[in-house]
This record gives structure tokens, sequence and C-alpha cells, in this order.
């Protein structure tokens, strides 16, 4: 049975899925369930850590109304994954010259490529939207230039931070590519830009709030209209960047492996987004901060750090969850801590067995910075089902 606390300090309960969850993280959570605009109950998964405004694994479902802070900057972050023919025993020795094409192939960090990677369909379908919320938001588009119109060339690339691409074996030595990011440069700059707006929008009313960023936008307004069409746009382009991510990957994989073909479906799911979705009879906007789709059925990846197993899993549908479970093992720490506290000889040791960067760079990224994985999967036992645990053998970190 998962771990449950429900706290009803607000107007509204929140639903905490584990005991592990910092004063930061519970202070923003009952901040959120205080909001008129918000339905039912707040949700907090497993790996819930405090974030800006919400809590990072929080689910909220709102009537009416949207909080651009809650879905973030890195707009429709995610995952997506897919099993390969290969095996372990058709693996080199040595993975690093595996490592070093997919690098030599998929720009990280702020680097982009040098020319388009991204099929003419893809850019047919995107770019007319975009067109039209740049005429409509002068600012994101002078933030664009900024950017020198980066995002055609940022189509297909990793970021940083947490981003990775990952080289995992399942439970029968099966082999998967998966990997993690978002909607980059483009999506950050529609973030930011509609965070400021509906904090202005808001007005006086904004010092009612318990957090500034915790700024709604109501339906029926010019702005909500304007940021869903710029959300689910910008959610699209981050699914959209992660498809010819792995197209790139594999096309690297291909030249230093033996010939291989994909066994299973790509999973290709977002975990900061909004959404419209039907709970408890009603229809509402959800928006999961750090948190995936768990509905009946659904397939979603829940990875775990540098040197811990990621998971495959199914969802069960829990109501109580709003259909939703963690999006990963959550941080126990921030970045400074973890740089302060553990040195390169400690990542090398927390990542033994890893083809991966082991260097002062990514320490902010050493395993030990995050929840225990395993015990995050045990608090969600109603949510989901384990289909595939995976353990990695190659990490690109941005």
């Amino acid at each position: 049975m998962p771990v449950i606390h429900e706290i009803s300090k607000g107007r509204f309960p929140v639903k905490i899925f584990t005991d592990d969850v910092d004063d930061g993280a519970l202070s923003q959570l009952v901040n959120i369930s205080n909001l008129p605009i918000l339905y039912g109950h707040v949700a907090a998964m497993p790996d819930v850590h405090a974030g800006i405004g919400a809590a990072v694994g929080s689910v909220i479902p709102t009537r009416n109304a949207v909080i651009p802070a809650a879905v973030g900057v890195d707009i429709g972050c995610g995952m997506i994954a897919v099993q390969l023919s290969l095996r372990a025993e058709d693996l080199p020795d040595s993975l690093k010259v595996v490592r070093s094409s997919i690098e030599s192939a998929v720009p990280v960090g702020f680097e982009r490529h040098k020319t388009v990677q991204a099929p003419k369909n893809s850019l047919t379908r995107l770019a007319p939207t975009l067109e039209k919320i740049l005429e409509k938001h002068p600012p994101v588009g002078k933030r664009l230039k900024k950017l020198k119109n980066a995002w055609m060339l940022q189509l297909g690339t990793l970021g940083g931070g947490n981003h990775f691409i990952e080289l995992c074996l399942d439970e029968t030595d099966r082999l998967w590519v998966m990997l993690h990011s978002g909607s980059r440069g483009i999506g950050n700059a529609i973030g930011r830009y509609f965070i400021e707006l509906a904090k202005k929008d808001m007005g006086a009313h904004i010092k009612n709030l318990p957090d500034r960023n915790l700024a709604y936008l109501n339906a029926g307004t010019e702005h909500f209209d304007d940021y869903l069409e710029a959300v689910e746009w910008a959610q699209e382009y981050a699914r959209e960047n992660r498809q010819i991510m792995l197209e790139l990957v594999l096309n690297a994989m291909r030249r230093c492996l033996p010939e291989f073909s994909l066994s299973k479906m790509a999973i290709n799911c977002h975990h900061n987004y909004v959404t419209r979705e039907h709970h408890f009879g009603e229809d509402v906007f959800v928006t999961r901060k750090g948190a995936i789709r768990a509905g009946k059925g659904e397939l979603g990846i829940i990875p775990g750090s540098m040197g811990a197993a990621s998971y495959i899993v199914c969802g069960k549908g829990n109501p109580e969850s709003l259909d939703s479970c963690a999006h990963g093992a959550g941080r126990k720490m921030s970045r400074t801590e973890a740089k302060n506290k553990f040195t390169t000889k400690d990542l090398a040791n927390q990542t033994s067995g890893v083809e991966c960067r082991k260097d002062s760079g990514v320490l902010d990224e050493i395993p030990q910075a995050y929840k225990d994985i395993d015990s995050v999967m045990k608090n969600q036992e109603e949510i989901i089902e384990i289909r595939y645990k995976l353990k990695q053998i190659v990490c690109i970190k941005g």
C-alpha cells in the first residue's frame, strides 16, 4: 500500500503519496490548496520536493483557470524510450565509442545543430502557430531574436541540467534507449513571458495569493486563451524534439553497433504540462508539475538517477492520484548542496559500471542528490505496475 497522508490545512485537501516530504514542498502544497480555482484535491507524488511556487511532483486540477508557473518554463519536458532487438552480448566491451558517437550527433547544453534536423512536415506543422503567437506577443519574439531564432536548430537537442540520454538493459538483457528533454529555449521564452503576464493580469488581487508565483489566468480572458495556445504548441514542440533526438541517437548507434530493429513502440510522455481531463464528474485543467499521466493501461517512464534503476510502468488509473504517478526519483538536495558535499571520486564510485562523464561539471547530478528510486516505486504500488526495470550502461548529460 502507498503511504498516503491527507492534509486539510487549506480550502481543499492535499493527498501525499509519501512520508518523505520536505517542509518547503509541504508549504507549497498547502499554498496551492488555498487557491479558489482548485477542484477536488491536490495530489503529491512520491518524488515530491520544493520547486518555484508549486512543488515538483504535484498534480493540480483547476476549474476555469491555469497557473503558468506551475507548468514552469521547461514546458512539455518529458521522456521517450524504446526497446531494441540488441542484447547485452551484442555490445562491445568498451562503450566509450558508442557514447562518443551519440555525443557527436546530439548537441547538449546551450549548443544547437548547424543545420535543421527536423523533417519538413514538422516545421510546416509548427511554424504557422508560432508565427501567430509571436505576432500577438512581440516580447516573446524579442526574446527569440536574442536566441537568433534558434528554435528550428534546437529541435533534436538535449539541453542541460538533469536532461540526459541513456542506454539501458532490462532484466532480460535487452537494450533500451531512453532520453529526457523538453521545449528548449522557445519553451523557456513562452513560459517566462506568460508567468509575468499572469502576475500583471491579477493586478491588486495578487496580494491575496500565498505566493506570487501562483498567479493564474482565468478562462474567458484573452491571455488565458493565448496561453493555452502557446503552451499546447510548446508541448508539441517538446514531443517532436524528443522524437527527432531519438532518431539521431539510433542513427549514431547504427554506426558502431550490429544491425538492430526497434522491438517496442516508443513511449513519449510529458511530465511538465497542462491538459484538459475529466475527474470526479467534471471537466478540469490538470497541471502535472513533475508527474506523468498514469491512466488505466497507459505506459509511462520513471527514470532514476545516473547510477540507479529506471522503470517502464503501466498506469492503474488511481483516482486519488488523479491518474498520475512520479516522474523520477526526485531531488533530496539542491545542486549547490550536492556540489559542496560530494567529490568527483564520490561521483565515480556512485556511477561505477556506467559509461558517462565523471567530472565536476555533472557533480550536481550525482545519484545521492536524489531520493531512493526503490522507495519512490514502493510508495506508488497502488498507482502503477512495473513492466520493465532498466539499469543504465551509458549516460550522456547536458
